[in-house]
């Protein structure tokens, strides 16, 4: 019994908090401009600054783990492209690989990720190292997967007008990389760590009063966008696609994670790495690739309505076993 009330303890508040957002935007307390407001402000500022503050506070040099990043990236990578190859085997309707891919692989890793950790430690504990290894193949896969199988791109037979779309739509993803505020923080963050630099009193609580922002505006807002209809189209796909993303990728990999020696906060990441929802980005790229979009969405809203049991029912194992 404890361990299920830490389990429900763990994630229940995070998704409490969605519901709330949700329902404020039913009762029209917050609309859509509060919400993209809400969302470039976490992206562009308080969430960068909670990482910065966290990371800040660790002893970078002892704490930085190789084999962790590394296994964050190698499992991404192996889940890209599983993915990638069993949607071509299997997916009938080759015009939504696209999305199904992307929507399948691609987590809410930073926003949820944060809010987990938080919630259950008090700090993003090894949700930066995370995101070190896995964000930035998120981005580098979901633009090469979007390019090659979009139907825009495969019904647009001018090669050249291909080719060039595809060149400066990889340009666009490597600059978005470089110039992703959330990775810009990590990094001035870890610079700052290594340089054992610390915030006078005033930037110091100045600096925590914005991040303490970040939780609760990221997940008001994701409530906010929250939309039932949408889980509905194009069901089939997008609930195979919801499996791969809440369960199938975990049941492969947790338990190997287990196996390497990861546990407590390392464990606690890879799980969110793995079985948090399909971002919400995931229907931005789609839409500029040419994609109609609707496959996203319904994933988007089925992986965010079912993550409540599936990462509640993945902490509760790994607590009865003793690994978090």
């Amino acid at each position: 019994m404890n361990n299920l009330i830490y389990s429900l303890n763990a994630t229940m508040p995070v998704f409490a908090v969605i519901v709330v957002g949700y329902l404020l935007k039913r009762k029209k307390f917050i609309n859509e401009e509060f919400i993209s407001v809400a969302n470039r402000l976490n992206f562009k500022i308080t969430l960068p600054l909670l990482l910065i503050k966290d990371l800040m506070a660790m002893d970078f040099r002892a704490e930085f783990n190789v084999k962790f990043v590394a296994y964050c990236a190698i499992v991404t990578i192996i889940c890209f492209f599983s993915v990638w190859i069993g949607a071509k085997l299997f997916v009938r309707d080759k015009s939504v690989i696209a999305e199904f891919v992307q929507g399948s692989f691609r987590s809410s890793a930073a926003i949820l990720g944060t809010a987990f950790m938080i919630n259950i430690y008090g700090d993003t504990g090894m949700v930066p190292m995370m995101i070190i290894g896995a964000v930035p193949l998120y981005n580098i896969f979901s633009v090469i997967v979007l390019q090659l199988e979009s139907p825009m791109h495969k019904a647009n037979t001018n090669k050249k007008m291909v080719k060039q779309i595809r060149s400066d739509n990889i340009k666009k993803s490597i600059k978005g990389i470089a110039t992703n505020p959330i990775l810009i923080g990590i990094f001035i963050g870890v610079a700052l760590s290594l340089a054992e630099v610390d915030f006078p009193v005033m930037v110091d609580n100045t600096v925590g009063s914005l991040a303490k922002l970040t939780t609760p505006l990221a997940l008001l807002a994701i409530g906010g966008s929250f939309e039932f209809g949408k889980a509905i189209e194009k069901i089939r796909p997008a609930v195979t696609g919801a499996f791969i993303k809440l369960a199938g990728q975990a049941v492969i990999f947790l338990p190997i994670a287990v196996l390497l020696g990861f546990r407590n906060k390392e464990l606690m990441a890879i799980v969110i790495m793995l079985g948090s929802p399909t971002t919400p980005s995931c229907y931005i790229m789609a839409k500029g690739a040419g994609c109609d979009g609707i496959l996203t969405s319904s994933m988007v809203v089925l992986t965010t309505l079912f993550s409540a049991v599936t990462i509640t029912t993945m902490i509760f194992i790994l607590r009865t076993l003793g690994y978090v």
